[in-house]
């Protein structure tokens, strides 16, 4: 299955529209850069279940198994409207090949706290980490008492492997808490500190 990020020529920019997929499992023939929005990379379990592996903000990379010839086992999905350029592995400039290195590098690092976090930490951990994740992403309108998350219980439980009804209670602790004010769609981050202490903690 051909990438749907596949331009007209090399390194174009191509716009997609907030819900489209970007790539799917399957070969992989060219790295990603981008440049504007937000994107979430996924994995589908065997009953359909979707999990984040990790989001990709402006100027991160996405599509790295290009650079091997491996094959591409997540979804690439636009979680915001997007702008996204195309490279080809054998393109890379010295400078992209450094920044790619570095993007790489963290991504591993919050790869390996996320799987951390699965194992060993409650649900709310998760949800705290997430959050603070979109918190400085597309998603995020800043705001007097901490920026706003535009995201639905729906989509937040999805992101962490979890189901609407039990993220809405985890929601909930985290406001009576303090670390966070919830309305429909709109999550405000009201305390970082704490939020980022329940995500380290449990």
């Amino acid at each position: 299955m051909m990438d749907a990020l596949a331009p007209s020529r090399p390194s174009a920019l191509v716009e997609h529209e907030r819900g489209s997929l970007l790539l799917v499992p399957g070969p992989s023939d060219a790295i990603y850069r981008l440049h504007h929005g937000l994107v979430r990379l996924h994995a589908v379990d065997g009953e359909g279940n979707a999990l984040t592996m990790r989001y990709v903000k402006p100027d991160g990379f996405f599509g790295e198994e290009a650079l091997s010839g491996a094959p591409r086992n997540v979804f690439a999905e636009a979680v915001t409207d997007v702008r996204v350029e195309r490279i080809e592995p054998q393109a890379l400039t010295p400078q992209q090949r450094g920044e790619l290195a570095t993007h790489l590098a963290g991504a591993m690092d919050d790869l390996y706290r996320g799987l951390h976090r699965l194992a060993t930490k409650r649900l709310r951990s998760r949800v705290a980490a997430e959050l603070l994740a979109l918190g400085d992403s597309a998603l995020a309108d800043p705001g007097e008492n901490g920026p706003v998350v535009r995201v639905t219980h729906d989509a937040l439980a999805s992101s962490v492997g979890s189901v609407r009804e039990t993220v809405t209670k985890v929601v909930g602790e985290l406001a009576r808490l303090g670390a966070v004010d919830a309305g429909y769609g709109r999550i405000r981050l009201r305390d970082a500190d704490r939020l980022r202490a329940v995500a380290d903690g449990g």
